[in-house]
C-alpha cells in the first residue's frame, strides 16, 4: 500500500544553495518526478512562526506596522519567528509580550498549518489566550508597532478594506467568530 504522505513525491536529485540570510533561506531542488521526468524547484526555506488570538473581553489585540514587500502598514495578530530550538509555545507567549505588553496563564493551541506549501517550509502555529494581563510591550529594535483592541465587526470591516489582508490574520479573525457562536475552537 503506498504511504499518503509519499504520494506522487519528488527525489530530490540536487540542492543548490541560492541564499541564506537572517530569516530565511532560498534553494533550488532539481527532482524527479514520478513520472522519471526532471523538474526545478525553488524553495524558501523557514525555521517556522507563531501567532497569537489575545482575546480581552470582547475585543481582540492587533498590532498595525509597515510591511515592505507590501509597500503598506497591515493590521495583524501578533506574531514572530520561532528560534532555534524553542517551543512553539514559549514562542507564542514571548512574541505576545515583546509585540503587545500583554501576559496570560491561559493559552491554547488552535492550529499549525504551511504558510505557502508551493514554494516555503514555513510551519505557522496559531494559539488563541485569553486572562490578559497588561506589562509593558518590548518590541525588536526594528520593529515600529501599534497595538490596539478591535472588535469582530471592526475586524471583519478592516478584511473588507484590506487592512487585515494576511492569512494568519485572517484565519484568527474566522476562528474567534465560529468561538464566539459555538464556545469553542
Amino acid at each position: 500500500m503506498t504511504d499518503v504522505h509519499k504520494k506522487f513525491e519528488e527525489k530530490t536529485i540536487r540542492t543548490e544553495p541560492i541564499f541564506t540570510g537572517k530569516i530565511i533561506s532560498l534553494q533550488v531542488d532539481h527532482v524527479e518526478l514520478p513520472n522519471g521526468e526532471v523538474a526545478t524547484r525553488e524553495i524558501v526555506k523557514h525555521p517556522g512562526a507563531v501567532a497569537v488570538l489575545a482575546l480581552l473581553d470582547d475585543k481582540m489585540i492587533v498590532v498595525e506596522q509597515y510591511r515592505k514587500p507590501l509597500e503598506k502598514s497591515q493590521v495583524e495578530i501578533p506574531a514572530g519567528k520561532l528560534d532555534a530550538g524553542e517551543d512553539p509555545l514559549h514562542a507564542a507567549l514571548r512574541e505576545l509580550e515583546e509585540e503587545t505588553g500583554y501576559k496570560s496563564d491561559q493559552i491554547r493551541h488552535i492550529s499549525s498549518f504551511y504558510t505557502s506549501p508551493g514554494f516555503a517550509d514555513e510551519l505557522l502555529h496559531l494559539y488563541v489566550v485569553e486572562n490578559l494581563v497588561k506589562g509593558e510591550a518590548r518590541p525588536d529594535e526594528d520593529e515600529f508597532l501599534e497595538c490596539e483592541a478591535i472588535t469582530l465587526e471592526e475586524a471583519q470591516q478592516y478584511i473588507r478594506e484590506q487592512r487585515i489582508s494576511d492569512a494568519k490574520t485572517i484565519m484568527a479573525v474566522y476562528a474567534w467568530q465560529l468561538y464566539k457562536l459555538t464556545g469553542s475552537i
